[in-house]
């Protein structure tokens, strides 16, 4: 695999990650208490903790999508690869 590979793929990556993220906070933000209903009547939740847990969701898959695919494709980047 060369590096213009490998960096094009991790940048494509990055791209949809935050896509995906972005598509997840919209539906948060615009359809929370449909989502609330749902995940309501799968487990025991208040409004507090269904807050929690999805804002500690997003925080971490932003952290993985910084330490999987932006990093590394800066150090491409910085390595040489274009």
């Amino acid at each position: 695999m060369t590096y213009n590979l490998l960096q094009s793929f991790l940048g494509w990556c990055g791209v949809l990650n935050y896509f995906l993220l972005v598509i997840w906070f919209l539906l948060f933000l615009f359809a929370h208490e449909f989502l609330y209903k749902i995940h309501s009547r799968w487990f025991q939740l208040s409004v507090e903790s269904f807050d929690k847990i999805h804002y500690q969701g997003m925080a971490y898959y932003k952290i993985l999508i910084l330490f999987f695919n932006i990093i590394p494709f800066f150090s491409l980047i910085l390595i040489g690869g274009k």
